[in-house]
């Protein structure tokens, strides 16, 4: 196991890796033309499927972003997620060498320079070269219903990539429509691709709700019916919007796109998730997932259940302590009859969803204090045990599915929108009726206005959706602090990393990498996000939440 160059600055402006401006979205001369092309495809829609595939299996792949440099901490979308949620206030890990990651948590990932921004540019633009050379290859007006299948999914897949970066280089989406985000790139744009500077809010969004609206539309035309969950459908296609609604507060529409989402799905039940699980995308309540099986690993260290999983019998968090935990402050929050409270174990380092697990002779909590040299250490307190481990406790085949889009993110958007639009008793019940049904039989929604069941949902997204990729994202569009240590509560962080952010500090926007600003003439220096300064051990004290405090 090598230690993590967390900090390595990429070779920039080399062929390493691939701007903006370098994909392939103009059409350009060669053997074939552009409409040479779609006639062979629209004869021979076949000739697609294996640019498809590929755009959906590269968002889980490892190695895909900076393959010439092999880097432990690429392994796709879960990365992203992992990267996200170490931003945020809830998710703790270790000040270690071995925590590819620790960039994250210390806030230093602002540079645009730095490997682990970068991964999270680029893997998205990738995947959007891949969606535009599908829809370029389409004819406009095809009727063809494979060529309109692949064209709705490749729209699709485009709007989540965006939805995937334009929030975290810009503020909240009301009052902010007219502020720079990213620079867009699509399969028909015109003009020079080497000067594209950065879209408003507005426009960027656009560029989201027009195709998912089309891709919602083919869908229903078609009545398409999935092959695999990896792949985008109707229901998946209507959560994106329901994000994008929910990012941009039109508050009537995510409470509808997401109950259209949830048709056909169940939640985890009370049963479920008195376990480790999260890693089958066959569950009922799974609406979209990435199928990582055995097969598709190429190094058992860079996965996400080497750096997430608790069970894993090699990783960078069993083997070398950087457990990723739950911040107290969040975790005192959570009432002894929530059953998810037994995701993370305690101060003392009890769960009670170890109880029927095993570990060699290992039982119950004495899986949390197991010490095997090289293959795991004890945990820390409020160590996550959430994520079950493919093939069983202890097992070293780090593979597992990992979830994009379930039932309860949809049900959560579902309240939040239908309070916000003014159905405060709406909103609650909802809420209420799942949390008593699924998780918690004694839980009341006490909250007497629209800002305090806001911010109620809030938690319980804090909760649920805890370590799948939320954390910045609803950071971001609810104008929050990032609160992570308080005076009242000794915190959980290591000292480099306990401090807390005001919600307009300009250090919480990326930085466009530098590879894109040299070769983008449309996004000058000048034109990047520059505002804030790296924060500091005990920066922000006194900073509240409304959740935490």
């Amino acid at each position: 196991m090598k230690m993590a160059n967390k900090y390595l600055v990429l070779v920039l402006g080399g062929s390493l890796i691939v701007s903006c401006a370098d994909l392939d979205t103009i059409p350009e001369g060669g053997t074939f033309t552009n409409e040479q092309k779609q006639q062979v495809v629209e004869m021979m829609p076949e000739r697609l499927q294996a640019d498809v595939t590929g755009m959906f299996s590269q968002i889980s792949a490892s190695y895909k972003v900076i393959f010439t440099s092999a880097r432990d901490d690429d392994f796709g979308y879960p990365a992203v997620c992992l990267s996200q949620d170490l931003n945020g206030p809830d998710m703790v890990s270790t000040n270690s060498d071995y925590n590819w990651f620790s960039t994250c948590s210390e806030f230093s990932d602002r540079s645009d320079t730095y490997a682990n921004p970068y991964l999270r540019w680029a893997l998205f633009y990738n995947q959007i070269k891949q969606a535009n050379d599908i829809l370029k290859s389409i004819p406009a007006d095809t009727d063809n219903t494979t060529l309109l299948r692949y064209k709705a999914q490749a729209k699709a897949v485009r709007a989540f990539d965006y939805l995937c970066i334009v929030p975290y280089f810009q503020f909240k989406y009301k009052g902010n429509e007219d502020k720079p985000t990213v620079p867009l790139v699509t399969h028909d744009m015109e003009g020079d691709p080497s000067s594209n500077p950065r879209a408003t809010a507005e426009a960027a969004y656009k560029l989201i709700m027009d195709d998912l609206n089309e891709a919602i539309d083919i869908f229903k035309d078609l009545n398409y019916t999935r092959s695999s969950k990896n792949e985008v459908d109707l229901n998946v296609a209507y959560g994106l919007r329901a994000r994008a609604n929910l990012y941009m507060e039109n508050w009537a529409e995510a409470a509808s796109d997401a109950q259209e989402a949830m048709k056909g799905y169940a939640p985890y039940t009370r049963e479920d998730v008195s376990k480790p699980t999260f890693i089958d995308h066959k569950a009922a309540n799974w609406i979209w997932g990435a199928i990582i099986a055995e097969s598709n690993i190429q190094r058992q260290l860079t996965t996400w259940p080497a750096a997430y999983s608790s069970f894993a019998g090699r990783g960078y968090a069993t083997g070398q302590g950087c457990y990723k935990m739950i911040n107290n402050l969040l975790f005192r929050k959570i009432p002894h009859t929530d059953v998810r409270k037994g995701w993370w174990v305690d101060e003392n380092l009890h769960s009670d969803n170890l109880a029927d697990l095993t570990w060699g002779d290992a039982i119950g909590d004495e899986i949390a204090s197991l010490s095997i040299p090289d293959v795991k250490v004890p945990f820390a307190p409020y160590t996550n045990v959430k994520f079950a481990q493919y093939g069983g406790v202890g097992n070293d085949k780090n593979a597992g599915d990992w979830c994009m889009m379930r039932y309860e993110e949809m049900l959560l958007i579902a309240a939040e929108g239908t309070a916000m639009a003014g159905d405060l008793p709406g909103g609650k019940a909802i809420l209420e009726n799942f949390i008593k049904a699924y998780r918690d039989e004694n839980y009341v929604c006490t909250s007497a206005d629209a800002t305090s069941f806001q911010n109620e949902v809030w938690f319980q997204r804090r909760v649920e959706l805890w370590g799948e990729g939320f954390s910045m994202a609803d950071i971001m569009r609810l104008g929050k602090n990032i609160v992570r240590v308080s005076s009242a509560v000794t915190t959980n962080f290591p000292g480099n990393f306990a401090f807390n952010i005001a919600s307009n500090d300009g250090w919480l926007l990326m930085r466009i990498p530098q590879d894109e600003t040299n070769s983008n003439a449309g996004i000058p220096l000048s034109a990047n996000n520059n505002g804030g300064r790296q924060p500091q051990p005990g920066d922000g004290a006194g900073l509240k939440d409304g959740v935490t405090d």
